[in-house]
């Protein structure tokens, strides 16, 4: 009886493991397709969903800027009135051994075009990369 109840313990606290880091994965790919669509509508406020506390922004080859999420907010809000988007794309995606997962796309806008890096860590975004073509 007492093995069993320990079996049942140890069980139950894999199945709780199992399905913590299967919401980890989840979540992580959760936040390149948040950043997907919301660069497609040009949609600063569903972006700002995913950035961190302090967001690094460079823009146009200018050195980077760290920002506030909402100061972040803003400055995206500014880019995508002057770049109307057209389509985003990934053209690679993937992670680091730290835990950090990064994905590289390409911003098509009525303004021209950009390459964009994007940094995220524990599900939220680090830093993007604004590269125009």
């Amino acid at each position: 009886m007492k093995n069993l109840k320990q079996f049942a313990v140890v069980f139950s606290l894999l199945v709780v493991v199992v399905f913590l880091s299967a919401g980890q994965a989840v979540a992580q790919g959760g936040v390149m397709e948040g950043v997907k669509s919301a660069m497609k509508a040009g949609s600063s406020k569903d972006l700002a969903r995913n950035f961190s506390n302090v967001v690094e922004l460079t823009l146009n080859g200018k050195e980077a800027t760290s920002y506030s999420n909402t100061q972040a907010e803003f400055v995206m809000k500014n880019f995508f009135s002057k770049n109307t988007p057209v389509d985003f794309t990934y053209t690679h995606k993937g992670s680091s051994d730290k835990g950090q997962e990064y994905a590289i796309g390409s911003f098509t806008s009525k303004g021209g075009n950009y390459t964009v890096l994007v940094r995220t860590k524990d599900s939220k975004i680090q830093s993007m990369n604004f590269i125009k073509d």
